[in-house]
């Protein structure tokens, strides 16, 4: 994994639909009025007889690609993630999950990452997906996982919510690096037994990550664990990573109820003899607006600061946290907060 800051790829989604649309001629693309702010104007132009705009409206667009999925095709429906998920709940729990049916939802925007406030940040989006029988849940870190995983949930049987950051997007992994949808990945290991392991997913990856450089220069055995498939979730792999640790620590960019941090829990309790929990995340609140998205992931808690003082808290150590120094960035770069 590389170290921040990192450089930045604009439209990977977008340019991996578009491979994989040439080929596979079932694939359609689903637009909710919102096709370039999700990366689909590449569709549009490379596939103008395969590319539908529903407009502003989720509930009709989920519809429509329930029934062209029962025809034979495989429809990516686009939207930000509240819209997709919270607008159209009962739409796409009776026309795509309970019939099973092979549809993509595609929200972008999670969380705190866009400063509109609650009618547009998708801060429940992972809790409502997890709850529907048949929809696996999937939340990418970086954008060579974003790359990859358009080919890999048109692979998987049933409904898929995919969950991706909009804009610039970092590049964490090298080229050799594969997302991986059965597995969860331990990405860095501790070298001794005890310490914290942290359980990150999508944008809260590198923050984890950043928090682990800080736990171990000051002398913590850190592991760091990548969920990119929230539900269903590795649990062997997760139990496997916390069996030696002295503490869990979830992040996630999103409510603590209902999302990774629950999940998580979960694994635990059926477990029934593991280290203590605590939960990075929105905690139970509806976060506001703001001019940007940075100044939210402080304000509600999602900083790599944070990360480090929830695992020097909850291990107990007597001494002050240590200082989080952010790495210098760019237009063309990236750090998390």
């Amino acid at each position: 994994m590389r170290t921040a800051p990192f450089e930045v790829r604009l439209k990977p989604y977008g340019t991996a639909l578009v491979d994989l649309a040439r080929e596979r001629e079932d694939i359609l693309c689903l637009s909710g009025d919102l096709t370039r702010q999700c990366e689909v104007d590449l569709f549009r132009e490379a596939f103008p007889d395969r590319f539908i705009n529903g407009g502003m409206a989720e509930a009709n667009l989920v519809g429509m690609a329930g029934g062209l999925a029962r025809r034979g095709y495989m429809p990516f429906l686009h939207t930000f993630g509240v819209f997709a998920t919270r607008r159209a709940y009962d739409q796409v729990a009776m026309a795509v999950a309970y019939p099973n049916l092979p549809v993509r939802l595609v929200g972008f925007m999670p969380g705190v990452s866009s400063p509109g406030g609650p009618s547009h940040q998708a801060t429940d989006d992972v809790a409502l997906m997890r709850a529907l029988p048949n929809m696996t849940v999937v939340e990418v870190a970086d954008a060579t996982e974003t790359r990859q995983v358009v080919a890999e949930i048109a692979d998987l049987p049933g409904p898929v919510y995919l969950r991706l950051k909009r804009g610039e997007i970092p590049v964490l992994f090298d080229d050799d690096h594969r997302v991986d949808l059965r597995q969860a990945q331990v990405l860095r290991r501790a070298e001794r037994p005890g310490g914290v392991v942290l359980v990150a997913s999508g944008m809260m990856v590198a923050a984890a990550a950043a928090a682990c450089d800080v736990l171990e220069d000051h002398g913590v055995p850190t592991t760091l664990v990548n969920v990119s498939a929230i539900k269903p979730l590795d649990a062997a792999t997760i139990l496997d990573a916390v069996a030696s640790a002295d503490l869990v620590v979830t992040a996630e960019n999103h409510s603590v109820v209902g999302g990774l941090g629950s999940a998580v829990a979960d694994v635990l309790a059926q477990a029934g003899s593991t280290p203590p929990l605590r939960m990075i995340g929105l905690q139970d609140v509806f976060a506001s607006g703001g001019k940007a998205a940075t100044r939210l992931f402080e304000r509600y808690g999602l900083s790599t600061s944070d990360l480090v003082w929830a695992a020097w808290a909850g291990l107990g150590l007597a001494a002050p946290a240590p200082k989080v120094v952010p790495p210098p960035v760019t237009d063309e770069t990236y750090a998390p907060v």
